[in-house]
């Protein structure tokens, strides 16, 4: 298990981060690739997400820190960040996971998806709080390790976002 648990202000922290950069990268866009941007954004969780992420608790053991996660975020949607990242709302996770199962993953607990890149792969967080990149845009495929935890997987997007700068 991972030493250190993702907390929820921390989490609240990144996402306040995240939009006031978000705002900044898509203000110059368009100037700098031509086009305009996607819709970019970092919904806040709601009382409806919330009664999708207690549907998802009692449908499969969710890791805890997806649970603290999705207390604080409903979605994300980063299009126009590298070649796009998605974290999936609640309800989206539930559904796959309805009718994929879980990421068998090697030396593992199964794995639940939960977020995805502009290529199809997937992100799947295993119950050791690490995150896992599929190889390919398939959920049944070989599966690398992407983050030692989710707090170093929002990390690492927040380094992407601020590199569109």
């Amino acid at each position: 298990m991972a030493d250190q648990r993702l907390e929820a202000d921390w989490v609240r922290s990144w996402c306040e981060e995240a939009d006031v950069t978000l705002t900044e990268v898509m203000e110059s866009f368009q100037a700098r690739h031509g086009f305009p941007p996607g819709t970019n954004l970092v919904a806040l969780a709601t009382d409806e997400s919330h009664q999708a992420t207690d549907a998802l608790v009692e449908l499969t053991p969710i890791p805890s820190d997806l649970t603290t996660m999705y207390w604080v975020i409903d979605e994300v949607s980063l299009p126009d960040v590298d070649s796009g990242y998605f974290i999936h709302p609640a309800s989206m996770v539930a559904d796959h996971y309805r009718e994929y199962g879980a990421i068998q993953i090697d030396g593992e607990e199964p794995a639940l998806v939960f977020a995805s890149d502009g290529g199809g792969h997937l992100f799947a967080l295993a119950g050791s709080g690490r995150v896992w990149r599929s190889t390919t845009a398939s959920w049944f495929d070989q599966f690398d390790l992407a983050a030692a935890d989710l707090q170093e997987f929002f990390e690492g997007l927040a380094r992407l976002i601020s590199g569109q700068l």
